[in-house]
């Protein structure tokens, strides 16, 4: 691992607990490696937006399954169907 990936990780794990533990010399730092301001925006973009959903998915109380032979299943199926709508739309229930 690069020490400029290395460098934007860090900053990644900041934005995961707070964004505000980023400072001036993590991105100092980071640049002086070779990182550019797009890669540190887009470092910091991915991590906050992968915490929002994460916690998102936590609030709704989502589950996964525990069967890892689910995984492998769903991965045929979206491989075979890929990600389309059902043929035969339900209406909404007004209320």
């Amino acid at each position: 691992m690069s020490e400029k990936l290395k460098a934007l990780l860090a900053i990644a794990g900041k934005v995961q607990q707070d964004g505000k533990l980023v400072t001036t010399a993590d991105v100092e730092a980071a640049r002086k490696l070779g990182a550019t301001d797009i890669e540190i925006h887009d470092t910091v973009l991915i991590a906050a937006a992968f915490s929002m959903y994460n916690r998102y998915v936590d609030g709704l109380g989502t589950w996964q399954p525990r069967d890892q032979a689910m995984y492998a299943q769903m991965g045929r199926h979206l491989a075979d169907e890929g990600y389309k709508e059902p043929s035969i739309r339900q209406p909404v229930a007004a209320g």
